[in-house]
């Protein structure tokens, strides 16, 4: 007598190698969870910029694995002051405003060094590069990719991930984390729910500390600024334990997002007539790239020029004004992306989500846009570590587990994080002092913008994780909240 196969083990597919799928990874790792990640990437190749991580992100970072928090700090560069400080950057280079982070709060360094800490906390061997996702197949009844008719009465069997160099992979549980251009977010929902360019547009440089204290001065590199004024706002805050200083200067562009046929991004920059510059929105669609392919990617950042800033910035003070000369004449230029005109309709089909950039990505004016992308690994964790723990059953069994967990996931994030999209949208019209009677010292500027901070910062996550479970609970049982 032959006895029946062994059910086969318990197993989460993510999508994209970035902070969210990367502390997915971690946190499924520390709470036994197996999964592989699938990069498109040839490796970990994040730029050299630096990033800023919120309070609510260090909790998150505890409670998905305190490892994760002890490299993070590791990476980081201690503030010189724990406070935001606006400074208006156009008549009077005074501070307006300061808001207290709490102590060492909202700690930044460079991008490169913060996820190659967290990168060191993963096995390899469940990291495969060089994996381009280009299909789906689903045979649960949400699919989200058909697939030809199965036998009658036939077991479902899992979702089938398909990659361009032609191998193929299979999972109880798709996660894409990849980003703004997600390819899983396309193939789940089609192209109409895309990122659309927010009219702004950013420079970023890392410059030598001796070089911005003798362009700025010594106190004004020595800890975070903001600078604020009318159609542009700079960011500055010392990076690589105080070595470098990250300058990030924020342009607003009435324009449409144009590439060029090098792939260059090049909003803000005005076409001469012998310009190949194509204008998007006259190109007929059926001549773009998709959304969703790594051509895309490219074409939303490239060299800039300089000058563009200087122009930005012509009239303003002279701290402004020196904050732009630390730029390289041919700056990184990056297209601010979101999904605010074209956000999808759900975090989940089937068993297949989507998680952090690839389901809410929004503007970077809040500092929230990997924070919010932690707490979706976070409350992704714990409600699949729940479905693992009773995922003895054969696939069958799992399959409305794996829906109800995902659903979970998807009502508990949604709102939220669908907020923070046009938060940050009202977050750099107040810096660029869109509408002229909240520029200068508007009295109302410190509420405005300490409201939405502390929505952001005051996020209860150890509730947020007790709530996805009761969520998950119910819908097996049938209740409702």
């Amino acid at each position: 007598m032959s006895s029946s196969p062994a059910t086969p083990p318990f197993h989460v597919a993510i999508i994209g190698c970035g902070v969210t799928g990367l502390l997915l990874a971690i946190g499924l790792r520390a709470r036994g969870v197996p999964f592989t990640v699938y990069e498109r990437a040839v490796g970990i190749s994040e730029f050299g910029a630096g990033i800023g991580l919120s309070p609510n992100a260090e909790v998150a970072m505890k409670l998905l694995d305190p490892a994760i928090h002890a490299a993070f700090k590791e990476a980081v560069t201690p503030n010189g002051l724990d406070y935001f400080q606006w400074i208006d950057g156009y008549t009077t280079n005074e501070q307006i405003f300061q808001l207290y982070l709490g102590k060492d709060g909202f700690q930044g360094g460079r991008r490169s060094e913060i996820l190659g800490a967290w990168a060191a906390l993963v096995n390899p061997v469940s990291v495969q590069f060089g994996k381009e996702l280009v299909a789906l197949v689903d045979s649960s009844p949400d699919q989200p990719v058909p697939e030809p008719e199965p036998e009658p009465d036939a077991e479902p069997g899992p979702v089938r991930l398909h990659f361009a160099d032609g191998t193929t992979a299979a999972a109880d549980v798709v996660i894409g984390a990849d980003g703004v251009w997600s390819k899983t977010r396309s193939l789940l929902f089609g192209d109409a729910y895309r990122a659309t360019y927010s009219h702004h547009y950013c420079f970023r440089a890392v410059v030598p500390m001796a070089d911005a204290v003798a362009a700025i001065g010594q106190e004004r590199s020595s800890t975070r600024f903001m600078y604020n004024g009318p159609g542009a706002h700079a960011i500055t805050y010392p990076v690589a334990k105080g070595a470098m200083l990250n300058v990030l200067v924020v342009i607003s562009d009435p324009d449409p997002w144009r590439p060029d046929v090098t792939g260059n991004a090049v909003a803000g920059i005005d076409a001469s007539p012998k310009s190949t510059i194509t204008n998007t929105e006259a190109t007929a669609p059926s001549l773009l790239p998709s959304q969703d392919t790594a051509v895309a990617n490219r074409q939303t950042t490239g060299r800039g020029r300089r000058e563009d800033a200087e122009k930005a910035f012509g009239g303003w003070c002279l701290g402004a004004q020196g904050i732009v000369s630390l730029l390289p004449k041919q700056p990184d230029r990056w297209a601010i992306f979101d999904m605010l005109e074209h956000p999808v309709p759900s975090y989940s089909r089937g068993r297949v989500a989507l998680a952090g950039d690839a389901a809410h990505a929004s503007g970077p004016h809040l500092g929230a846009g990997a924070a919010f992308g932690i707490e979706d690994a976070l409350a992704l964790a714990t409600v699949l570590d729940a479905v693992h723990k009773n995922s003895s059953t054969s696939s069958t069994g799992r399959n409305p587990k794996i829906s109800a967990a995902l659903d979970a996931y998807n009502r508990l994030r949604y709102n939220h994080t669908q907020w923070l999209i046009k938060a940050s949208r009202e977050a750099v019209d107040l810096f660029h002092w869109k509408d002229p009677a909240r520029g200068q010292g508007w009295p109302g500027f410190g509420d405005a913008i300490t409201r939405r901070f502390h929505t952001i910062w005051n996020y209860d996550l150890e509730k947020m994780q007790e709530e996805v479970l009761f969520l998950y609970e119910a819908a097996l049982t049938g209740a409702s909240k």
